[in-house]
């Protein structure tokens, strides 16, 4: 029967291209909220060498560009999708979330630029000196970097919640009309970030595992992992108790193959094996290179797998 066909339910609506999509996201959000975080707590000499803000620059815009890209194939008719990006409907989750978009990256690449003005404006004496006015509008946007930063700081935590309310806009299915998902989904996607920021600093970057960016990573990764394991205990307990085909999702998405896929995927790979080892490890295995990557990546498979049994296993049951 099809209801057994784990990637064609009867009563699938959004298919693998919105898991990784919202995966996507996810790593944009984190990324980009934990190099802010990183810039406003440390008084950096020159914020542009910083490895987390470099990682950021490189994770942030080309994740979000490569999830709209996918939003874009995903439609019935791809080539309207300008109609999507400046005809907002207020009343529609999936508009908002594109306004939300646009309005994250103009705030992202205006505090990018103020970061490496100097490297802008090399490029732009070298290669185009006409358009040197626009160090001139980097000056002006220099003087309220406070101001934008904490804005670039509620955008990102805006955006990583998004990802949750897109699914929670689905009524029709009791797991994803969850008020957990869209707090459970932002702190997952800056798990997923601080993993992919230790990958990008540690293989492109090459720096020193025992530096003060991968600690201040590290800070980060056990108590974003234990929330995570919390709200997931947290969403299922109360989608349990809920009573009626509540119960019934419950059931259906903690057992076959779904199942399968939170219990090793999203539990074991993404959460028991990064929390363990890390309690294991000797100081020296801590500060190993590839150990480190290990566990990032282990990190990103969990993360990937949830966005993947939530998007399916949430759409087994109708209410």
């Amino acid at each position: 029967m099809n209801e057994h066909i784990p990637f064609q339910t009867p009563n699938l609506v959004w298919d693998s291209s919105i898991a990784i999509y919202l995966f996507l996201l996810g790593i944009s959000a984190g990324a980009t909220l934990l190099a802010v975080l990183y810039k406003r707590n440390y008084t950096l000499e020159d914020p542009s060498q910083s490895w987390i803000i470099r990682g950021a620059a490189i994770l942030a815009p080309s994740t979000i560009i490569i999830g709209l890209v996918l939003l874009i194939f995903h439609l019935a008719r791809p080539w309207t999708f300008w109609y999507l990006m400046f005809n907002y409907q207020f009343n529609s989750v999936m508009s908002m979330g594109v306004l939300l978009f646009q309005v994250f990256m103009a705030v992202l690449f205006i505090w990018l630029s103020i970061i490496f003005k100097a490297i802008i404006s090399s490029l732009i004496q070298q290669f185009i000196p006409k358009l040197m006015f626009i160090i001139n509008l980097i000056n002006i946007a220099e003087k309220a970097t406070a101001l934008i930063e904490l804005l670039l700081l509620l955008l990102s935590i805006a955006l990583g919640a998004y990802t949750g309310f897109l699914l929670s806009a689905l009524i029709s299915y009791p797991m994803l009309n969850n008020p957990v998902l869209p707090v459970l989904f932002l702190v997952s996607g800056t798990s997923s970030g601080i993993a992919a920021l230790l990958i990008v600093t540690l293989v492109v970057g090459k720096i020193s595992t025992t530096s003060q960016e991968v600690h201040f990573l590290h800070k980060f990764e056990t108590p974003t992992v234990l929330i995570e394991l919390f709200l997931l205990f947290a969403f299922f307990v109360g989608l349990y108790f809920g009573g009626g085909q509540k119960t019934v999702a419950a059931t259906n998405a903690l057992s076959g193959f779904w199942g399968n896929v939170f219990w090793i995927g999203v539990i074991i790979i993404g959460i028991i094996f990064p929390l363990v080892m890390n309690q294991l490890a000797s100081n020296k295995l801590k500060h190993n290179k590839g150990f480190i990557i290990l566990l990032a990546t282990a990190g990103l498979i969990g993360v990937l797998c949830l966005r993947y049994f939530i998007l399916y296993a949430g759409q087994l049951t109708l209410a």
